[in-house]
């Protein structure tokens, strides 16, 4: 397993506590852009290993996941995970529901672009992954 941090170039930030009861495990949200005026958030978003957030779906926009270091899983409903590796990209349009998150062994960090008002399912089980 690996036990070092491993946030990528933005950093740790600070604990994930706003979002913790969406999440499976520890995580960490450093915020790299955001203004009242402008609707899009970008931040950077790290896990602990076997951290992963609940299904979500966002309404109304989408989300762009950069993924800058460690190794985590991306799901869409319906569909097998797909593992991720640093410059990986994934782009999920409004009204898909998913979730992302730390393989078992390995911290995993991504930038989070997001434009979108999100709606929070179900925890994800790590017995369901391929």
């Amino acid at each position: 397993m690996t036990t070092t941090n491993n946030s990528g170039l933005f950093g740790l930030g600070v604990k994930n506590e706003a979002y913790q009861q969406y999440f499976i495990g520890q995580s960490y949200l450093n915020a790299l852009a955001g203004d009242e005026q402008v609707d899009v958030n970008v931040s950077n978003v790290t896990f602990e290993p076997g951290c992963r957030n609940n299904w979500h779906i966002h309404h109304n926009g989408y989300q762009i996941l950069l993924v800058t270091s460690g190794e985590g899983w991306y799901q869409e409903a319906g569909k097998p995970a797909q593992l991720l590796h640093p410059g990986d990209v994934v782009t999920i349009h409004p009204g898909v529901k998913h979730w992302h998150g730390a393989t078992k062994d390995s911290w995993f960090a991504h930038i989070a672009i997001t434009k979108n008002v999100f709606r929070i399912f179900s925890r994800v089980f790590a017995g369901r992954l391929s």
